[in-house]
Parts: C-alpha cells; structure tokens; sequence
C-alpha cells in the first residue's frame, strides 16, 4: 500500500491542473464538434458514440461502464500503481462528459462537418496529449493502447490509432456509409497526431547521469517506484580525488520529471545531467533491426 502512495504522491498540483485542462478540452471537441455531426472515431468515445446512436444511451453512461471493466483488466496486466494513477483522469472525463452532454446540445460552430469534426479532433487530440503528458490516463482504450506499447516500441497515439481503426470500421455495420468511415478515420488520425505532437514524441528517450552520496537509495526507489534499471559506476572527483559512484538511468522522456522529483526527495544537492538519446535498443526500448 505504501508503493501506491507514493505513485499518488508523485503527481503535483500542477499535474492534476494540466490534466483537467486537458479533460475539459477533450470533453468540449468531443461533445461540441465531434458529436453533432454523427462521425464515429475511435476509444471509448467511438463506442460510446455508436451505442448513443443505436441505443440512444448517453456517452458518459459507456465511460461509467467501459472504464470500469477496463479498470479491472489494467489491475491486472498493468498493475496497481497504472489503476491508482489513472484514477483521476478517468472520474475526470467520465463527469466531464456527463456535464458537456447536458449543456452542450448542438454544434459550437455551423460549419462543414468534416471541418467541424477536425477542429473537434484538434480540441480533443490536445487535450488528451496533456494528460498523457502527466503519465495519467483516460481510461477506455487507453489502457489497450498502453498494453500495446508495455509489449511494442510503439508511440502511444499510434498504438491507439490500431485499436480505434476497429472501432471506426464497425459504424459501417450502423450507418451503411463508407463516406462516415472515411470521415472518422480523418478525424482519428488527426486526433492522434495531435497527441504526438502535444506529448513531443512520447517514445523519446533520454540519459541521465547522477552524481549523489545516495547513489543506493536513489537507484533502489528507481527500480521500486519507476521500475526502471540502472547502472552504478565507479568514478573518481579529480578535485577532491575521492571516489564517486555515479548512476546512469536511461529512460522514456515522459518520466523525466518523475525522476527529477524522486532524486530532489532523497538528495536535494545531487548533480544531475540530462540528455536527449538518438536511438535506445534492448528489452524495455527499440528493436535491433
């Protein structure tokens, strides 16, 4: 128990600040541009879309209900720590979406609806990339597409655009219109482009190189907290020539600032440097090719 509440712990005000900046911009081009206009993308959404369209049941109703079991499966698969972290994002959106339905009844702009659903795709592309950016979650099939990338090197917005390419060829069994198919698989891929480009490339990795008297504590909560590996070496400080260990930690770019805040816990005076990497290859990274 005390592991998840260090994960919690781990998010700042200004994460949760970002997170729900970025639910309400996912909620309003969703609801705003993305719905009025019967075009069916990908995610939760997508199913929630469809259902809404066949069934009439509310999209927030099939946020309830899909991140619930979906919550269960990443139990599992992604452990405790992937629930307890994605908790907020999903409660988020699921009430946010339920607001956005109740108040948000037409389009936010009479406009073609192919445009009107990029602009949507735009507005919820940003803002699920801020809250990927916090390494929180949605839910839905968020948690597939982290699977996919837990097993695949593969950038989070395209492991989505695999799953959701399902979900938008399914709407042909509903509407019989291969236009609305083409519509949604515009509006999905822009969607995640979006994501990649407001997380700067999730799949980024970077070096670090740290300097600390606590080189043994730091490297234990990395391997506990991040399930991240590293290595110890030995050094010398030609100043002071005394012996220096020095660990370096390679690791995805989205986890930069969760290191940043472990070292600053356990050794405010460590000497930290940071460095973007070309390529990473090996168990956890790319594939030798």
């Amino acid at each position: 128990m005390a592991k998840e509440v260090r994960y919690l712990k781990s998010f700042y005000w200004k994460d949760y600040l970002i997170i729900t900046l970025g639910l309400v911009l996912f909620a309003t081009g969703f609801t705003g541009f993305i719905m009025p206009n019967e075009i069916v993308v990908g995610g939760l959404g997508g199913v929630g879309l469809l259902l809404k369209y066949a069934f009439s049941l509310p999209v927030f109703m099939t946020f309830l209900i899909g991140n619930g079991i979906m919550m269960l499966i990443a139990w599992f698969i992604l452990g405790k720590s992937y629930v307890f972290k994605a908790l907020f994002g999903v409660i988020g959106v699921t009430l946010l979406m339920a607001v956005a339905e109740n108040y948000i009844t037409g389009p936010l702009i009479n406009a073609d609806p192919l445009m009107s659903s990029i602009i949507g795709a735009v507005f919820s592309g940003s803002g699920l990339g801020l809250v990927y950016s916090r390494n929180a979650s949605t839910g839905g099939t968020d948690i597939v597409g982290a699977i996919i990338t837990k097993y695949r090197y593969i950038s989070m917005g395209r492991g989505l655009l695999y799953v959701d390419l399902l979900i938008v060829g399914s709407s042909y069994l509903l509407f019989q219109s291969l236009e609305k198919i083409i519509y949604g698989l515009i509006v999905v891929s822009v969607m995640y482009y979006t994501v990649d480009l407001v997380i700067n490339g999730a799949r980024q990795s970077v070096q670090f190189i740290i300097f600390s008297t606590k080189y043994n504590e730091i490297a234990s909560h990395i391997n506990g907290e991040l399930n991240r590996g590293c290595t110890v070496l030995e050094g010398t400080g030609w100043y002071s020539q005394q012996p220096q260990k020095v660990l370096i930690i390679l690791a995805r770019k989205t986890e930069s600032s969760s290191i940043f805040r472990l070292v600053k816990r356990i050794d405010e005076n460590a000497f930290i440097s940071q460095s973007n990497v070309v390529g990473v290859y090996g168990k956890g990274f790319d594939q030798m090719k």
